[in-house]
């Protein structure tokens, strides 16, 4: 099967990152992009003899380099800045330095970015302090909408998606509304691609969740899957920062002044910007590598029909009909529209009357016979 025609470089690079990293299985990153693995080594040899020009296709590389006038270092500095204005000396060094080219030490380069005016137009951020990261891939996946903006063609709500441990941006994609139905069809497609991650957190805003804490059909969807599910602080962003620091590059870098007359340019535009962040752009808090170096798709496979809910003989089981409601012993309950159609688990509790109210392996609620009540819930 070829490469995908609509992103052949970004694959290009997505693969060749995670092949190159120790203990790679090569032919089991070949199965998921969906190549030969002759195709996957040779890219992965030209990758090792030639770096990022040899993923290029031969018929368009170009057989000489531009001319250059003036001091060769103040050239390639502002080649890479022409092409990377947002980004300050210390990455552009290290992109440079990863193309093969020889630099002198950060402050020179530093002080001539800085007389020739290439250096970007805002202060450096304070470095974080007290920063967590999980110890490896796919333990835990950020999700939020960046904020949404008008474009020629209505309105764009980009769902993004960050690996914690890595920074790779696993998601950044156009969406015509907030819909569960539109954020569940971008994830299957993430899934299919990249596995499933073992925990994935978001805000306290539609279609994930709320503060209320009452369950949604977007995290139940989740949660089949054997994802577990958690929300930031209800007014406190800073709980997924490095998804905040995220949104904050991509529109000083590609939203910012500008005006997207169709929604495939403003895909495009993703695209491209995604590409270079996970692959090319040099990441501080990564030791100035690039994300796709410390990312590697994970062993979790998406299931297309997840096994349905199974219960011990002790446990009563009570399927949820249209309305969102049970019955028990006479007693109608309402689970609430989440659970429609689907089938929970009644455990008699210590009290009489009492049940917990299971979904899978998930406690979702308590039942209260002798009060006819329900209440269901994340803190049951």
């Amino acid at each position: 099967m070829p490469w995908d025609a609509r992103d052949t470089m970004s694959l290009r690079f997505e693969f060749v990152h995670f092949a190159s990293q120790d203990e790679a299985n090569i032919r089991a990153l070949c199965r998921r992009f969906g190549i030969s693995p002759s195709t996957g080594y040779k890219w992965l040899s030209r990758w090792s003899e030639e770096g990022s020009p040899g993923l290029a296709d031969r018929s368009r590389q170009p057989h000489h380099s531009p001319a250059r006038t003036g001091d060769p270092v103040v050239s390639l500095l502002k080649a890479a800045h022409a092409t990377h204005q947002h980004w300050g000396a210390r990455k552009i060094k290290r992109w440079l330095e990863d193309q093969g080219h020889t630099l002198p030490a950060f402050s020179t380069v530093h002080n001539l970015m800085s007389r020739h005016g290439l250096l970007p137009g805002h202060a450096p951020g304070i470095p974080a302090t007290g920063r967590f990261e999980h110890d490896e891939p796919n333990r835990l996946w950020q999700m939020d909408f960046k904020g949404h903006f008008p474009f020629a063609g209505g309105r764009c709500h980009p769902l993004t998606l960050l690996d914690d441990h890595s920074r790779f941006s696993l998601c950044l994609t156009h969406c015509a509304d907030e819909r569960r139905e539109t954020v569940q069809a971008r994830l299957t497609d993430v899934f299919r691609h990249y596995g499933l991650p073992e925990r994935m957190t978001m805000d306290n805003g539609a279609p994930w969740g709320d503060t209320t804490g009452v369950w949604t059909a977007l995290e139940l969807w989740l949660m089949r899957q054997g994802i577990q599910v958690s929300h930031s602080r209800p007014y406190h962003p800073q709980t997924q920062g490095k998804l905040e620091r995220f949104h904050r590059s991509l529109k000083a870098e590609v939203l910012q002044g500008k005006w997207f007359t169709s929604s495939e340019q403003l895909q495009r535009a993703f695209d491209h910007w995604r590409a270079v962040y996970n692959c090319e752009r040099p990441h501080e808090a990564l030791g100035m590598a690039a994300p796709a170096s410390r990312y590697q798709p994970s062993s979790r496979q998406y299931s297309e029909k997840p096994a349905k809910a199974e219960y011990d003989e002790s446990v009563q089981v009570r399927k949820v009909d249209i309305s969102g409601k049970l019955s028990l012993k006479g007693v109608t309950l309402k689970a609430g529209k989440a659970f429609r159609g689907e089938y929970l688990g009644l455990k008699e509790g210590a009290e009489d009357g009492c049940y917990e109210v299971w979904w899978y392996s998930t406690r979702v609620g308590v039942i209260d016979l002798k009060k006819k009540s329900i209440t269901m819930g994340k803190r049951c």
